[in-house]
């Protein structure tokens, strides 16, 4: 039906009519997401009278009409005016029975369609829109969400409405600081999110920090979470995600280290459950391992605190279970190789962060990440080894997962220089040695334990002929310089000091030295020049001493 057909029909204010040509319209454009320029005003002028429609009596299904055609307008950022005002959006709040929170009345309870369909509504301008989610916030549409989050399940609870209200609580999370804050302090969303998350999976608590879900208390392996179960707890993640952003090496007192650690417990049990197909778990366990991400560390101690079942992975008397769900993990994430940046480096840090502050899983980690050397004939970044593939990361082209991959290695030696080079040779830990100017001086092994690196009888036998640049043992090779008069080795070392200086004043390469404090600074023509001369001084006193 045509655009001015359907006005037409509106502005006569008649329910049927307009009822009858929202119809059409939904039905037409239902799958629309790009729009004709030349229709603005047109669909502006629709957006506001379906609008002032909602603000008439009217029967459940033109209630319905009138919010799909809002939602399917409100896809369109050129036509967004009509539904941005805090007018409009108390009237969306209101459908969707979210209003009246902020006065303390009890909001209304409409039609579940239609309560869905507001909600939807609500997703796309708080996505969309600036001036939508400013008024949002000043309705606080966080406090009602809060408040319906709270509610027991009930007769009339909806898991359709839990979903729209997770997700719309996400988007005010996410896109709204002043909101974010809110949740997090005012409205508790720590505390709030954890219980909704802990009634989600249908949690079975066995003591203070050791939870079970009631399908499988002693089973190894859970049955497969629920669709919607997986839906609404990965929304709850992301939210939690939100409201503890930088709280991972916050300060936080007695309360709130409780408030955390209840979390952790029940994280650990969302990393030992799966969804209904692989792709399901890992994006699950994803949206895990990125909010442990941001906790306080020293809270997650919980996650090694449950009793060793008959199927557990113990270390030190420890219950590795989490632990090695987090390696399988990160290795997987290795092993795929895509986009390393967004989907390696949340769990990399975790599991640094980890074994900086929990002796065990350090001592875990280092087991299966660095075992005892045996093969001294490979490069360290040569094989399938776990080792191999984080040593060959540590040359990676993105900065930070360099970085991190050679900050997890470095923590797993305890920051012991001479034992970092050994499993990773130089070349490799030099970047990561010279950012913390470390190249001409060892690591105070600080608050770590001291434990022996027992070397295998391989690595002691090929100890001496290690080549520590590369880190293996090299095939002698012939001494290019032998047969030379001084005179030519004087040639050569000038020929090479001049081959530096044309690509260094072409600025193919930058020279550098180390500098007293142990990091690298550039180094000039005249500083080759100088060692150069003090080589040959330093030969010329050799020859005569040995004369």
């Amino acid at each position: 039906m045509d655009l001015h057909i359907i006005i037409e029909k509106m502005e006569t204010g008649d329910q049927d009519a307009a009822f009858m040509a929202l119809q059409s319209f939904n039905k037409e454009k239902g799958q629309c997401f790009t729009f004709n320029m030349k229709e603005q005003e047109e669909r502006e002028r629709l957006g506001e009278l379906a609008m002032g429609f909602l603000s008439r009596e009217l029967q459940p299904a033109c209630q319905l009409a009138c919010l799909e055609t809002i939602r399917i307008l409100s896809r369109d950022k050129g036509s967004l005016a009509p539904f941005c005002t805090r007018k409009a959006m108390w009237t969306l709040s209101r459908y969707a029975g979210l209003a009246g929170h902020a006065d303390g009345t009890t909001p209304e309870t409409p039609d579940l369609d239609v309560t869905v369909e507001a909600l939807k509504c609500l997703c796309n301008m708080v996505f969309t829109s600036e001036e939508a989610r400013e008024a949002g916030a000043h309705l606080r549409l966080a406090a009602g969400l809060a408040g319906r989050l709270k509610r027991p399940r009930g007769r009339d609870w909806s898991p359709t409405v839990r979903f729209f209200d997770l997700r719309l609580t996400f988007l005010l999370s996410a896109l709204c600081l002043d909101v974010r804050a809110q949740l997090a302090q005012e409205l508790r969303g720590v505390s709030l999110l954890s219980s909704v998350l802990d009634d989600t999976l249908g949690l079975c608590w066995l003591g203070t920090f050791e939870v079970v879900r009631p399908d499988a208390p002693g089973a190894a392996a859970p049955p497969p979470l629920g669709r919607e179960e997986t839906e609404h707890a990965m929304e709850i993640l992301k939210i939690l995600f939100n409201i503890t952003l930088g709280t991972s090496h916050r300060k936080v007192d007695e309360e709130e280290a409780a408030v955390y650690r209840h979390l952790v417990a029940i994280l650990r049990q969302c990393l030992m459950s799966v969804a209904d197909g692989e792709d399901r778990t890992e994006e699950f366990h994803s949206h895990t391992v990125n909010l442990l991400g941001n906790l306080p560390l020293l809270c997650l101690d919980v996650l090694l605190l449950p009793k060793l079942q008959q199927a557990s992975i113990e270390y030190l008397g420890v219950n590795m279970d989490s632990v090695s769900i987090l390696l399988q993990f990160m290795e997987r994430r290795l092993d795929r190789g895509n986009k390393l940046r967004e989907t390696l480096l949340p769990c990399l840090n975790l599991l640094t962060e980890s074994a900086r502050v929990h002796r065990e899983t350090r001592k875990f980690l280092r087991s299966r990440i660095l075992p005892p050397l045996r093969d001294v004939k490979n490069r360290p970044e040569v094989g399938n080894a776990l080792r191999n593939k984080l040593v060959r990361l540590m040359t990676h082209i993105d900065t930070d997962v360099k970085h991190c991959a050679a900050e997890l290695l470095f923590v797993l030696c305890k920051e012991s220089v001479s034992r970092f080079i050994k499993y990773t040779g130089y070349g490799n830990a030099a970047g990561l040695l010279a950012a913390r100017g470390l190249m001409q001086k060892a690591r105070d092994p600080g608050h770590y334990s001291e434990d022996e690196d027992s070397d295998t009888e391989e690595y002691r036998e090929a100890k001496s002929h290690i080549n520590p640049v590369t880190g293996r043992v090299e095939d002698n090779q012939p001494n290019p310089m032998d047969g030379m008069t001084e005179e030519q080795k004087e040639f050569e070392a000038m020929k090479l000091v001049n081959m530096f200086d044309k690509l260094s004043r072409d600025h193919v390469i930058q020279p550098m030295l180390i500098g007293p404090d142990g990091k690298m600074t550039s180094l000039a023509t005249n500083d080759l020049l100088r060692m150069t001369e003090e080589g040959e001084q330093h030969n010329s006193e050799s020859e005569e001493e040995n004369a």
